[in-house]
């Protein structure tokens, strides 16, 4: 159970985040959608404690999150996976050793600074790879992956943490459709099997009817609309976005083809690696 009371986040006198007031009763894929500006990627760093919040309280388990501190925070961000747009990597590493930090925060500070991972952590961040696709990739260096690529080891470094939660902001701004198709199955595929909540900050509408259960639409730090994805209609879609009649979805897709891609129902657990091996085909091939 996850409850947001008036949660207010203010930078002076602009109020980025006005007010949020919502539940979250069962796990759930949560696309948060709006145009640029709209509090969104704020949103979300207030519910990790990335930023903290000038007013109200998030409660998870009957917990305010925003009351925490010390180690008690510490624990409640290994909780909370963030995925980032820009990946948060370290280049120069291979990839299974950027997969392992995410197990950092777990460990004494001895380990932690000298980077001393078990064998377990070794299996457990390998097997993470398999499950996105990309254990025969693990002892490459970051750099010379993929966007698409990358964005699944980050994804790989949060199930680390073995989170209760996944907050993505915007974890597909920046890839091309087919590699943003494979992420978005990736984090479905970890919803659908794991039964915990994503939740997604996104500019595109088809992707959000496409892999979410769950729409929460943003509009000047307040929430607009709150529905299943199915009645996120174009009239709901125009409050969110400000638009006048001729707002046009096209312009916001980042869909090959939509009609091709499963609608809130990628429950196979090979479905992500599957994806992964078709975009890496086609990169190898660009």
């Amino acid at each position: 159970m996850i409850e947001f009371k008036n949660v207010t986040k203010a930078f002076g006198n602009m109020v980025a985040v006005n007010s949020v007031t919502f539940n979250v009763d069962k796990p759930q894929m949560i696309g948060v959608i709006g145009r640029s500006g709209a509090g969104k990627s704020t949103f979300l760093r207030l519910f990790n404690r990335l930023t903290p919040a000038t007013s109200g309280q998030i409660f998870v388990e009957g917990t305010d999150v925003l009351s925490l501190k010390g180690n008690a925070k510490r624990r409640w961000q290994k909780d909370c996976a963030m995925i980032f747009q820009q990946f948060n990597l370290v280049p120069r590493l291979d990839v299974v050793t950027n997969v392992m930090l995410g197990r950092l925060n777990q460990h004494g500070t001895l380990r932690s600074m000298f980077k001393i991972f078990s064998q377990q952590d070794i299996d457990d961040a390998l097997a993470a790879l398999d499950r996105l696709g990309l254990a025969e990739r693990a002892l490459q260096r970051v750099e010379t992956l993929s966007g698409g690529q990358q964005q699944r080891v980050a994804i790989a470094r949060g199930l680390m943490q073995q989170p209760k939660i996944i907050l993505a902001d915007e974890p597909i701004a920046s890839l091309d459709p087919l590699s943003a198709e494979v992420v978005m199955g990736s984090l479905r595929e970890i919803h659908d099997r794991d039964g915990i909540t994503v939740m997604c900050n996104l500019h595109t509408l088809d992707t959000a009817r496409t892999y979410c259960d769950r729409v929460i639409g943003m509009a000047e730090g307040r929430v607009v609309f709150d529905g299943p994805a199915d009645a996120l209609t174009p009239e709901a879609a125009r409050e969110i976005y400000g638009a006048e009649e001729g707002l046009n979805e096209a312009v916001t897709s980042t869909s090959i083809s939509i009609s091709g891609a499963p609608r809130r129902a990628r429950s196979n657990p090979s479905a992500a690696g599957q994806g992964a091996q078709v975009a890496e085909a086609n990169a190898a091939t660009a």
